[in-house]
């Protein structure tokens, strides 16, 4: 399925995300004229074209900015890096609007965590005119419905003429279709292609043609991702053992792996350049990140490209999807930049412990952490250590069960 995420326009969601609950004007970054408004600020009387001085006359309360261009741009380029690594590696998107490969579940989750519209369907036509209808922090899925059907129909005539640009139709030809009096797609439908080449021009009604007709676009390209971490490894002649592919690996991976500093990465790409050209390969990681976790991927990637088979001659391992995870080690995190810990700790050198963790995901309790000083860091035990389970030897379990059958024929007190 094809999400379509709706955050146009792109510099009027920037400052309502700084600003949230008031009216927020974004203003061109020559004359500084009212470009984009919110809701709020159009209902106080400020009108796009407006200027700064005029909009803060009827607005006293407008919280009015420039966003230049490189600062949205960049804004917006991290965000498709953390819809790359968040949830898929299939992302396209500019001018706020973004379109990413993903199911039913994840759409709602983006929608909530950006508290922004989401349209879903098989089609970007269709998503992204089913965004356009739902609600800030709704997915409008349009699922199930058979490609042309009838059921599609009756969705794509409820659209209004003021959603008809994403099918290709100026605005100018827009306003000149409320004067005809059409109010959506439905009225469109009834004319004949002849009709809509003649009143929408030949680029744009060819377009509106084919895609009454059926013709979508299903496909979303692959992110290419802006922050990589690379590395490359050239032996001396082509490799087509896989005892030498692993010997390779296990040289190339510490490498990217040391260049994660504490980062976490979402996908783990190998391209193996061979005498056919480059072969390629990605995997989606999970976490925690390892050199042995890799290593296996890393040979799971070399398998399906089958480049040995036709000899490798250099190795390029890269890591994408780069992100600082959060996990909290103690109860208040960062507590060590704190005044107050020394000031405790001067007082009560024994008031403050820490957890270390032995092994995450131990089936024991005691084998998954233990609570250490936090000065000394020596373990300490407490009242929330967990307990270890006190079993007797059998060599003694068995001497003890001896001593009280003699005990009890000799008649004496073991």
């Amino acid at each position: 399925m094809i999400a379509c995420l709706n955050l146009s326009p792109w510099p009027l969601v920037m400052l309502e995300k700084q600003h949230p609950g008031v009216p927020v004007a974004a203003l061109g970054e020559g004359q500084r004229k009212v470009v984009y408004a919110n809701r709020p600020a159009l209902d106080a009387g400020v009108s796009v074209g407006m200027r700064e001085t005029a909009a803060l006359s009827r607005c006293p309360d407008l919280h009015a900015e420039v966003v230049s261009g490189p600062t949205a741009s960049a804004a917006w380029n991290e965000l498709l890096e953390l819809l790359y690594a968040r949830y898929s590696d299939r992302v396209e998107g500019k001018d706020g609007l973004a379109f990413l490969v993903v199911g039913l579940p994840a759409a709602q989750e983006l929608a909530a965590a950006l508290h922004a519209p989401v349209g879903l369907a098989e089609s970007r036509e269709v998503a992204q005119l089913a965004a356009l209808r739902a609600q800030p922090g709704q997915v409008k899925a349009v699922v199930g419905m058979q490609e042309g059907g009838q059921a599609e129909k009756l969705f794509l005539q409820l659209t209004p003429v003021h959603h008809l640009h994403v099918l290709g139709v100026t605005p100018e030809k827009i306003e000149g279709l409320r004067f005809l009096g059409i109010t959506g797609l439905a009225d469109l439908w009834k004319w004949s292609a002849g009709q809509r080449e003649a009143f929408l021009g030949v680029d744009a009604a060819k377009r509106l043609n084919r895609f009454l007709k059926g013709e979508r676009h299903k496909t979303v390209q692959r992110y290419q991702p802006g922050q990589v971490i690379e590395a490359t490894l050239t032996p001396e002649g082509p490799i087509t053992e896989p005892g030498q592919a692993e010997a390779a690996l296990s040289d190339l991976l510490p490498v990217v792996w040391q260049e994660l500093r504490g980062r976490t990465a979402a996908y783990l790409t190998l391209h193996a350049d061979t005498i056919g050209g480059r072969l390629s390969g990605t995997r989606k990681l999970k976490w925690p990140i390892d050199v042995d976790g890799l290593a296996r991927l890393a040979g799971l990637i070399l398998a399906e490209t089958d480049a040995l088979s036709l000899g490798v001659d250099s190795f390029t391992v890269q890591l994408s999807g780069l992100q600082q995870p959060g996990r909290m080690v103690s109860l208040w995190a960062g507590l060590a930049e704190l005044e107050v810990t020394s000031q405790v700790l001067d007082r009560y050198p024994q008031a403050l412990v820490k957890v270390h963790w032995l092994d995450p995901f131990a089936y024991a309790t005691d084998a998954q952490y233990e609570w250490v000083d936090w000065l000394s860091g020596e373990v300490r035990p407490t009242v929330m250590t967990p307990r270890r389970m006190n079993f007797i030897p059998g060599k003694e379990h068995h001497q003890q069960a001896v001593n009280r059958v003699l005990a009890f024929f000799e008649g004496v007190n073991p």
